[in-house]
């Protein structure tokens, strides 16, 4: 089964995992495939999606979201340990390790310590910091997850591929699901959580569509400031999220055909790395690429 290659990146070094894994799908015209990190980002930002997606500009990487990646692979690998092994003392000592087996993928990730940032003690304590406030809201050792950093993709009745990789999903010995996100930030503040929510949302409507089950709980936790974000969905949370991941796409589609990817400015700005191409900072806006890169993640 193969997915048409007008709607999927070519292979190259800098492929998503999702292209590398992902399910073909024969004799289907797909109209492409979306993930909710990229539909989050068109309705951040379209010239933020455009940067990331069509034009695949490279970013700085920023000490807190390689922390982020360390701490998810630590409480991935964290279960592969009998349950009464899974204690902060053992988590804290796969993080050292953690952070060895990325840096042998991605060397150049060295070069975040020195200078005025921080150095790689300091900043391996503030990851210690971080999980440790896992186990302040979960006692591994009384969960035995069913899937672990799992993909999982959909094809919807428009053609559309969803996909994406859920950190957890928990099946109850009753059949319910609970999906689960580690976040290694604060939680959002009051107004803000629907945003949040709308990737668990996301990834839920996938399971939907996967296994005929809308699952019982989503749950986001928060290790940056300690808290859980639960939310129960029901069929019309599901399909209100299909239609507003159906018209994102539509939108991506029209400014991919009149190239107006507009800025929208706000406080994510701050944490951006391409303001040396914004408008809104001053940057010039690159012409697209001769050939540019397919709309799809």
């Amino acid at each position: 089964m193969t997915i048409p290659a007008s709607e999927l990146p070519s292979p190259a070094p800098g492929a998503s995992p999702a292209d590398r894994i992902s399910t073909p799908v024969d004799g289907v015209d797909v109209l492409g495939a979306i993930s909710p990190s990229r539909a989050g980002d068109f309705l951040s930002c379209p010239l933020l999606y455009r940067f990331r997606t069509i034009d695949r500009l490279p970013e700085q990487p920023s000490p807190d979201a390689v922390r982020g990646t360390v701490v998810h692979k630590v409480l991935e690998d964290l279960f592969d340990l009998p349950a009464l092994d899974r204690t902060p003392e053992r988590a804290a000592d796969m993080l050292a390790p953690a952070w060895d087996v990325l840096l042998e993928t991605e060397p150049a990730l060295a070069d975040m310590f020195g200078g005025e940032g921080p150095d790689v003690a300091t900043w391996l304590t503030s990851c210690r910091t971080v999980l440790e406030r896992y186990f302040e809201l979960e006692d591994p050792r009384r969960l035995e997850p069913a899937d672990r950093e799992l993909y999982v993709e959909a094809l919807l009745d428009s053609k559309l591929l969803l996909r994406g990789f859920v950190d957890r999903i928990d099946v109850a010995p009753d059949g319910r699901i609970r999906i689960t996100d580690y976040k290694t930030g604060r939680s959002p503040g009051v107004g803000y959580e629907a945003k949040a929510l709308f990737q668990m949302k996301f990834y839920a409507l996938v399971v939907w569509r996967l296994r005929g089950v809308v699952p019982a709980m989503l749950q986001l936790i928060y290790l940056g400031n300690g808290e859980i974000l639960r939310y129960e969905p029901d069929e019309d949370d599901l399909r209100a999220t299909e239609r507003k991941v159906e018209a994102v796409w539509a939108a991506i589609r029209l400014a991919q055909q009149t190239g107006d990817w507009q800025p929208s400015p706000s406080r994510l700005c701050d944490w951006c790395s391409y303001h040396q191409f914004c408008p809104t900072k001053g940057g010039v806006i690159p012409p697209l690429p001769e050939r540019p890169a397919p709309v799809a993640d």
